[in-house]
């Protein structure tokens, strides 16, 4: 006779079943619905509804995983920054020269044009101390400058013009920069801007000719009324001229 503890002993442990079970594989498809619901509609017009159903959960399902819209911007900005880093590892181990790195991130985020406007809009949105992903961005900044004066991008040295710091602030400028450029004017070319900064970078006398190219030639100095106007290269400028009134 066997007693009802060996006969519960006796069968086979059923599988544990239950939220928890795959928590991480269902909020990830939650994080991946609302990147998709920002790039779509934004991030102030994208609704949590909206979000729980590209994910296939209820509403109250998705509030289990996150509490507020502003809890899921900021897993979906790092789930970006993770991706990203992925994306610039891959490229590099492609073995391209250490110039067309950051060109070959970009044209990769060109093929998605939507999903890079509104990163923008979340960047500029997020310059407002108080918007949720404001201290977000401060520390993707501080990572990226960490990034920028390590070896791998040849930022880490000073020059005869610019400090490392200045270096990294142009690259900084340019990324965002061409960006815009980008959406405002797809068809223009704009890559190869990217290659000839980081060649200048990289120069050891920070100057386009110590980085292998030339330079254009400077006009002779102008002068107005007020003194000597000078020429930069790549400038132009007009001499003012006396209103005959």
């Amino acid at each position: 006779m066997t007693t009802t503890t060996e006969q519960a002993s006796s069968k086979p442990a059923s599988r544990r079943r239950g939220p928890y079970a795959t928590t991480p594989a269902r909020r990830a498809e939650i994080v991946k619905a609302a990147s998709a619901s920002f790039a779509e509609h934004g991030y102030e017009r994208a609704s949590l509804r909206d979000i729980a159903a590209r994910a296939n959960v209820t509403h109250a399902a998705l509030l289990r995983h996150f509490a507020t819209k502003d809890d899921l911007l900021l897993a979906a900005l790092a789930q970006r920054d993770l991706d990203d880093a992925e994306l610039a590892n891959r490229i590099m181990e492609t073995k391209i020269p250490r110039e067309k790195v950051l060109s070959s991130i970009l044209q990769e985020e060109f093929a998605h044009p939507e999903h890079l406007r509104n990163w923008l809009a979340i960047t500029i949105a997020a310059t407002n101390h108080n918007h949720p992903a404001h201290d977000f961005f401060i520390s993707r900044r501080a990572k990226m400058r960490e990034h920028f004066t390590s070896k791998k991008l040849a930022t880490t040295e000073d020059s005869q013009e610019l400090s490392a710091d200045d270096k990294v602030t142009m690259v900084m400028a340019m990324v965002d920069g061409l960006r815009i450029q980008f959406l405002l004017d797809p068809e223009r070319e704009t890559l190869h801007l990217m290659d000839t900064l980081m060649r200048f970078i990289a120069s050891p006398d920070g100057t386009l000719a110590g980085a292998g190219g030339t330079q254009p030639e400077s006009e002779p100095d102008k002068t107005t009324a007020t003194g000597p106007l000078k020429q930069r290269p790549g400038w132009r400028y007009e001499v003012p001229t006396k209103s005959t009134r």
